[in-house]
């Protein structure tokens, strides 16, 4: 999964992406896209571990883009955004970082502080980028359709939809509620859409307003999180004895990253399924909704092709018991079929005759 970190110039997107990758970046550096793949933070394999001592864990991972802010008020900008857009396109989830702290060396976009503002800007380019695409399509196909070939038919079908998407995009709704089945999907793949994606909004509060900052109350989004990117990113660069006195200092239980980290990985509608024994403790992700036999196939594919049964066993019980035996005895382990829909933290081992 790849998620995009979007944001205004001054917004303090990088020191985000900083935060999450633990990794810092000279400020005043060129701006660039930056790549990092990042670990989802899983209690559960913690526990796990404990129990089996595996020679390996492996936990399931995300990778994050740093776009670099454009203005849109100059053609430099405006230029920049277009130049970027095809990788924003690529991702599968959009973070959209909004100011809101002071900082007197560090100057305002707009010379304004007002991250609801920020937000509807970003969230406007990415449908007037949607709504370019739509619109040069539809006049292609507008004059094709009337023309007999081999792709007439589909070429129809696409151009309806189209329409339906221009109409959303100019009455400013994405089209993450536009485009609904599979069908819709396959006849617009091509596009990427930037308003199909889920968004989430994440509010950059100064340190002082960590604690009590609240997310930001915005529209047509998966999710919105507050922190403070800033000390996020201090506390991103400790080793993990300091990070947790750190973390004590604060009052806080785990960094505001992991718990970004989580939401990124939850609002992409990503689940895990676990794998334990004495050579590897694993988390698996999976769309939500996925089948046994479809979490088999991410295993290996032969595993799915002989699929026999999941045996599985919900991680809740596995702590309530505190083994696999004992979980056996209480008559909570389950042998699930093919079309059985894997839920978040099953502990899964797939029979086979692959």
């Amino acid at each position: 999964m790849k998620v995009a970190i979007l944001g205004l110039p001054q917004s303090g997107k990088t020191t985000v992406f900083s935060a999450i990758t633990a990794k810092s970046f000279d400020p005043y550096a060129p701006p660039e896209v930056r790549q990092a793949v990042v670990h989802v933070p899983d209690e559960r394999l913690g526990f796990l571990t404990k129990l089996f001592h595996p020679k390996k864990v492996v936990e399931a991972t995300i990778e994050f883009v740093d776009i670099p802010g454009c203005s849109m008020e100059d053609a430099n900008g405006r230029d920049e955004w277009k130049r970027v857009v095809p990788t924003v396109r690529q991702s599968d989830l959009l973070v959209i970082v909004v100011r809101d702290f002071e900082n007197a060396s560090v100057p305002m976009h707009k010379d304004r502080l007002d991250p609801a503002a920020d937000f509807d800007e970003m969230r406007s380019e990415l449908l007037f980028s949607d709504l370019e695409a739509v619109t040069t399509r539809v006049e292609r196909l507008e004059k094709s359709v009337k023309k007999p070939t081999k792709t007439q038919e589909v070429d129809k079908r696409e151009l309806a939809l189209l329409l339906r998407c221009q109409a959303a995009l100019e009455s400013e709704a994405p089209l993450l509620g536009v485009i609904k089945t599979e069908d819709d999907r396959a006849l617009v793949a091509g596009f990427a859409f930037l308003t199909e994606k889920p968004i989430l909004c994440v509010r950059n509060v100064s340190d002082e307003a960590t604690a009590e900052a609240k997310p930001l109350d915005v529209e047509h989004v998966a999710d919105s999180i507050s922190l403070g990117a800033s000390i996020e990113a201090e506390i991103a660069m400790l080793d993990s004895e300091d990070r947790k006195a750190f973390l004590e200092d604060l009052g806080l239980a785990t960094p505001a990253r992991d718990r970004l980290i989580q939401v990124c990985y939850k609002a992409a509608g990503l689940i895990s399924f676990l794998t334990m024994g004495a050579d590897e403790v694993r988390a698996w992700p999976v769309r939500a909704g996925s089948t046994a036999v479809q979490a088999a196939g991410k295993i290996h594919t032969d595993l799915s092709r002989g699929f026999i049964r999941a045996e599985t066993i919900a991680y809740a019980d596995l702590v309530a018991h505190g083994d696999e035996k004992s979980v056996k005895a209480a008559g909570k382990a389950r042998k699930e079929g093919k079309e059985y829909i894997v839920q978040d933290g099953d502990i899964m081992n797939i029979l086979s005759s692959a």
